[in-house]
């Protein structure tokens, strides 16, 4: 089973359960709907960049310049937003991790366009 595969799927699975404990759990613990909207944009990014993976792995495997990008994007991303969420001043120092992550899920998507033909296409 191929690596980008099977870390899509996990991010994948794992992006249902957090975005459910935003929606659920965290209610519980933080009351700023902000905060909780936040939560939700990087549940939905992690969700949308973790099926681009799991494609992008079958149809361009060769493309692991674009696939390693979005897999450092989804953590950079998605993963300080979590923590800033939970806990801002003991993560305070993940501000500018966001935006990094942001930037490698945007230079992901340019080297899948730009570097990826799906497996058995040929070019023009």
């Amino acid at each position: 089973m191929p690596p980008f595969w099977t870390i899509g799927t996990l991010f994948g699975a794992s992006s249902v359960m957090i975005g459910a404990f935003g929606a659920h759990g965290l209610k519980k613990r933080i009351a700023d709907p902000a905060k909780l909207a936040n939560w939700g944009t990087a549940a939905q990014y992690q969700l949308i960049h973790s099926c681009v993976l799991t494609f992008a792995s079958v149809v361009s495997p060769q493309n692991t310049l674009a696939m390693g990008l979005f897999t450092a994007g989804m953590t950079m991303f998605s993963g300080s937003i979590y923590l800033l969420v939970l806990d801002a001043q003991r993560f305070k120092f993940l501000g500018p991790v966001t935006p990094l992550g942001g930037v490698c899920l945007i230079a992901g998507w340019v080297a899948l366009a730009v570097r990826g033909r799906p497996v058995g296409w040929k070019a023009r």
